[in-house]
C-alpha cells in the first residue's frame, strides 16, 4: 500500500488538485508577502516547478542540499546553489534577497535546534519572508499517508518505520526525518510575522508565517 502511495504522492504534487492547491498557495503568498517587481527571491529547498506555474519577473535562487542538482549557477531563469539552509553564512550576506520563501520544508531540516537555525538564516537573508509548514491538524499525514500520524504513539510510528524501511528504505528515512512543527513553535521561531491559515474541505492543511516585504 505504501509503495503506491509513495508513488502517488510524488506524482500529485505536479498534477490535478495538487498543482490547483499550490498554485493557489502561491496566489496566496503573492497577496500576503507582496514582493516588488523584478524581487530577488531565494527559495530554500525549492525547485523550479512551482514558479513556473505563473507569470512573474523574479530573479529566483533555488537552494538545496549537495546533489540535489545535476548541474549548478545561472541556467536560464534559475540560479542552482547547493548548500545548507540552516546555515548559509559563507555562501550570502545578510539582506541579500528581497524575499525568502520555503515550501514544506523547515519540517525536514532535523531537531529543534535545526529548525532554529533555519529561522534565523530565513530572518537574515531577507526583508520579507514566506515559510510554510503541513499542519498537524490535517488528518492524513502528507509524508507518511497515515491517518492521524502524529497522534500515534512513537512505538508505533517506530513500528511502521520498519515495517515499510525493506521496500522503501529512501521515502522512510525521509519520514523518519520529518518532525512536525506547530503553529505556536513556528510563531516563536517567527517573532516578527503574521500567520496565514491554509484550508481546505473547511480543515486546516498547513500554515505559513510571513513577514510582507516592506513598501517604500
Amino acid at each position: 500500500m505504501h509503495i503506491a502511495y509513495a508513488k502517488a504522492s510524488i506524482w500529485v504534487k505536479d498534477n490535478s488538485f495538487g498543482k490547483s492547491w499550490r498554485t493557489e498557495r502561491m496566489k496566496q503568498f503573492m497577496d500576503l508577502v507582496k514582493p516588488p517587481k523584478k524581487a530577488r527571491i531565494i527559495d530554500l529547498g525549492g525547485f523550479p516547478n512551482m514558479w513556473k506555474w505563473f507569470d512573474h519577473d523574479f530573479d529566483i535562487t533555488l537552494v538545496n542540499l549537495p546533489g540535489s542538482y545535476t548541474t549548478t549557477g545561472k541556467i536560464g531563469d534559475f540560479t542552482f546553489v547547493e548548500g545548507d539552509a540552516t546555515n548559509l553564512s559563507n555562501t550570502f550576506a545578510d539582506k541579500s534577497f528581497d524575499i525568502v520563501f520555503s515550501n514544506s520544508v523547515i519540517e525536514h531540516v532535523g531537531n529543534e535546534e535545526k529548525q532554529a537555525a533555519f529561522a534565523a538564516e530565513v530572518r537574515r537573508l531577507g526583508q520579507g519572508y514566506w515559510v510554510q509548514t503541513p499542519s498537524d491538524r490535517w488528518p492524513l499525514e502528507p509524508h507518511s499517508g497515515v491517518l492521524f500520524y502524529w497522534n500515534l504513539p512513537q512505538s508505533v510510528r517506530e513500528s511502521l518505520h520498519r515495517s515499510w524501511e525493506k521496500k522503501l528504505p529512501v521515502w522512510t528515512e525521509m519520514v523518519k526525518g520529518t518532525t512536525v512543527i506547530s503553529r505556536k513553535q513556528m510563531t516563536e521561531l517567527f517573532p516578527d510575522s503574521s500567520l496565514y491559515i491554509e484550508r481546505k474541505l473547511l480543515l486546516e492543511k498547513s500554515y505559513a508565517v510571513y513577514r510582507p516585504f516592506p513598501s517604500a
